[in-house]
Formats: C-alpha cells, structure tokens, sequence
C-alpha cells in the first residue's frame, strides 16, 4: 500500500457530508484509540456502534460517553472479533437495528508483549484478533454499506507500522506481497499459515519476519495486505470506487497496549483518525496506508 503522511487535524464542519443518520462501527471502544474515537465521531453527530468484548466495559463506556459527555448517540453492541459466532451474530444484529453502515473502524487488536519483549507465545490468538477478526467482519458487513451518490462508505482498518514491507527480510515473502497481482489466498497461505507453522515448529526466528513485536507485525502484515486486495476487489467490482478502505497507523500511542508509554495520546491519534474518516467524498482515496506523528517514529517513506 502506499504510505501517506497525514497533514495536521483540519476542521471538517465545512464539508460536512453526514448527518446524526450516518452509521459507524468501531470495533474495541471501550478504551484507548477505540474510545477515543467513539467519542469524536459521536461529537461530530454520528450515530456510533461501540462494540467491546466484555458486555460489563462495553456497557460502561457507553454510560460515561452519555453521562459525562452528554453523547446519547451511542450504542453497545457486543462483538468479539476472534470469534467467528461473535461476528455472525453481531452482524445479524446490526442488520435488525440499524440495517445500513457508512463507517467501519476496525481498532480492536492484542500484543501480548511489553515494549521490549518478543514472544510468539500468542501468535495464534493475536493473528485470528488482528488479522482475521477485522476480514471476517468486513466481509460479514459488506452487504449492509450504504450505497449513496452524495457519499463514499469507508472501511477504516487501525494497523501499524511494524507492518511495513521495510520490516520484511525474507526476499521472496517480500516479492509475493509487492506484487500487483497479489491474492487473499497468498496472504492467507504465504504469510499467516506459514508464520503460524514456523511458530510451531520454532524456526521463526531465522525466516525473515519482522524482528520487533514479530506475531503483532506480522498480523498487521497481513491486515495491510489484506486491505490493499480488498480496496482493489470493490474498486473492480464497481467499476468505480464506491467503497474506501484505507489504513492508518496512529504512531506510538499511550494506551495499555504499550504500557501506557507513548509520545501521545490516545485522544491525539483519534483526532488524526477522525479526520481521515470523515474525508469529504471527493478527496477519499482507496488502498492508501496513513501514517501520523511522523517525526516521532519511523521514516514513512516506506512500502506497504
């Protein structure tokens, strides 16, 4: 995917293109980016699906948005993504309350390490959280995105950029995934499977895969790659682009997924993630890789 480094937040109420009918789900919004994101979505009038895991969290994340902030355009959904029958319930329930989709956050992702730790102990619960969740309930959801000629739905996937192509350093994984003709079986079969078998085998480490966070990057290798065929089937299918689906990776964020480390906040990333949501139709792309905070992490001139 082609990487894009984000301009400075800029104030969207002169382009608005929604209104309190727009419908978005953001998957983990119970806290950090997740929440954080609810909340400036539903600032900005949307109506806002916050799912979460946990009925007990989902639940009391929605009370707070309406009781100390005043947002009653919220709802809990429970969904967990790792779950097949969580995704295809979610999905049927979706369908009976709210029927259409025009936003998809899909934020919700684990990493079982600390900042300087690297085990794949997890590798199978982080890959079927982080890749598979965010695929099989695109695909669960896919039929619901409103068609409209006055706006672009957008599937909106929150990955990183320990991802990167750069951080491959197995040539021929590395050619498979540049290549145009790239497939969903390929990224299924060279790129999760094969990680998931040299994890059990335990010659992973010699392989190639991204040294840093190894199970968390690969997974979001693969969410990439998975975005960018996918952001190539529906632009092909439509002939035009009639749904968006970028990435976007937040920086080096405080959340608990870092041990609260961080050079933001989580409220900091949401706004560069909103903003790009809420990019006026005539100025969304597809198959795009957004990056912020820049200056405080990795060069972005990078593949994706």
């Amino acid at each position: 995917m082609e990487v894009k480094e984000l301009p400075p937040p800029y104030s969207t109420a002169a382009r608005r293109w929604w209104s309190k009918e727009t419908v978005a789900v953001v998957t983990g919004g119970n806290k950090g980016i997740g929440f954080a994101v609810v909340k400036k979505l539903a600032e900005q009038g949307l109506t806002v699906v916050l799912t979460a895991r946990d009925v007990g969290r989902g639940k009391q994340a929605v009370e707070t948005l309406r009781c100390r902030f005043g947002l009653d355009n919220v709802t809990f959904l429970q969904l967990d993504v790792s779950d097949p029958c969580s995704v295809e319930a979610f999905a049927s329930r979706f369908r009976q309350d709210f029927g259409l989709l025009d936003i998809l956050v899909n934020n919700a992702a684990v990493s079982f390490n600390e900042i300087h730790s690297n085990s794949v102990k997890h590798a199978e619960t982080v890959m079927r959280t982080n890749f598979y969740g965010p695929k099989l309930l695109i695909e669960a959801l896919l039929p619901f995105f409103r068609r409209s000629p006055s706006s672009i739905p957008r599937i909106f996937n929150l990955s990183s950029r320990l991802g990167s192509l750069t951080r491959v350093r197995n040539p021929r994984l590395k050619a498979i995934l540049e290549a145009e003709a790239l497939t969903e079986e390929q990224i299924e079969e060279e790129v999760v499977r094969k990680f998931l078998t040299e994890v059990k085998e335990g010659t992973w480490e010699g392989t190639g895969w991204p040294a840093h966070w190894t199970d968390y990057a690969v997974s979001k290798l693969a969410l990439n790659a998975y975005s960018r065929v996918l952001a190539r089937r529906l632009r092909a299918a439509e002939g035009k682009l009639m749904i968006s689906v970028n990435c976007f990776c937040p920086g080096f964020t405080q959340t608990s997924m870092t041990g609260g480390r961080g050079t933001h906040s989580a409220g900091d990333a949401a706004e560069h993630a909103v903003a790009l949501a809420l990019l006026p139709p005539d100025l969304l792309t597809t198959g795009k890789f957004y990056v912020a905070f820049a200056a405080a992490a990795p060069a972005v001139n990078s593949k994706i």
